[in-house]
């Protein structure tokens, strides 16, 4: 961690504050965004909202910011009651998709806009901005305006200016959402990294699974409007509590009335009295994995992910029928939220 690191991260440690969110309704005219939901996150904690367009994890994030009121429940930020606090008065640090940057100022004078208005002295104002353009690698772009720079810098010049008024907590609403896929996966790699450096209690939304498992601790998955479940990565692609948990972190199938993962299904040749006949439809070789597409006898689609060794040794080719087998399933009550059973 380098020197501004290590600074910043003394500042951060006694400003930020975990996040407890109890009951919150939030509606919309007849549309109900927030169904009595309840998050907590942990302080120093970095955790993702997941869930498609419509789930509610923006709402979430705004009412927590201060930007929505929530018409029952409330929140708390490092203990504090701040539900009916104004947004300027709860020190949070929002970053939204598009960058919002002050197009006529330079990277300086926008990370340095929020110190202005608070009254810093010029001193201190130019030492914070130095700490954080080291901190989110900008230095030598000082001088440049927000059109000068890449889709990337302008997103981290826009954390360094959330981050410049010592908030106790980060929101992020879909940072990396308007930006290419390339570098989407660097800025991912960064943040986690910024995160490990500063520790500042970090939300942010996203409706991509991989983004949310290689970036947070923890994850939030919301749909239509209620928290399905959370916990940490591994945990809710292992132990999903509902069929939209399963479906909707990491790759799954329904396979009669089981659920199953790409990697938990056997091909054979021969049937042996458990298998379901299919035919491949595809043989995708994706480097050291091989995605096999099938098509089942009732017409399903699905696919099964193994490593180029299985295809070779099974001599899989477009066109043939084999016989598919689940090593494990898991089996959900018929309300689709508590697993009867796993195999």
């Amino acid at each position: 961690m380098s020197t501004s690191a290590d600074e910043f991260a003394k500042v951060a440690a006694k400003a930020s504050g975990g996040i407890n969110v109890t009951g919150v309704t939030k509606r919309f005219g007849d549309f109900v965004a927030l169904d009595d939901v309840s998050i907590d996150v942990p302080d120093g904690g970095l955790t993702a909202l997941l869930g498609p367009s419509g789930s509610g994890k923006s709402t979430l994030l705004r009412v927590i910011a201060g930007l929505e009121q929530p018409d029952e429940g409330q929140v708390l930020i490092s203990g504090e009651n701040t539900t009916d606090r104004r947004v300027q008065d709860r020190n949070v640090g929002f970053v939204f998709q598009h960058y919002a940057a002050f197009k006529h100022m330079t990277v300086f004078d926008n990370i340095a806009f929020g110190l202005k208005i608070r009254g810093q002295g010029t001193g201190k104002i130019r030492e914070r901005v130095k700490q954080l353009i080291e901190l989110v690698h900008l230095q030598g772009f000082e001088k440049r305006f927000p059109n000068q720079l890449s889709g990337g810098q302008r997103q981290r010049m826009a954390l360094a200016r959330a981050l410049a008024v010592e908030p106790k907590v980060l929101l992020l609403d879909e940072p990396f959402g308007a930006l290419d896929a390339k570098v989407r996966q660097e800025l991912r790699t960064w943040l986690r990294h910024l995160h490990d450096d500063v520790h500042v209690t970090t939300i942010f939304v996203t409706h991509d699974q991989e983004e949310a498992m290689e970036v947070a601790e923890q994850i939030i998955v919301m749909n239509d409007g209620r928290v399905e479940q959370s916990g940490g990565p591994r945990d809710l692609y292992e132990d999903p509590a509902s069929e939209f948990v399963m479906g909707f972190v990491g790759p799954a199938h329904r396979l009669g009335e089981s659920w199953v993962r790409p990697h938990d299904v056997e091909i054979r040749h021969e049937p042996n009295g458990k298998t379901i006949e299919a035919l491949i439809d595809r043989v995708v070789h994706l480097g050291f994995e091989v995605r096999v597409e099938l098509t089942l006898q009732d017409g399903e689609t699905f696919s099964v992910q193994l490593t180029r060794e299985q295809v070779d040794e099974l001599e899989l080719k477009d066109g043939q029928i084999v016989f598919v087998r689940p090593k494990s399933s898991r089996t959900f009550s018929p309300d689709g939220t508590v697993p009867a059973t796993v195999a």
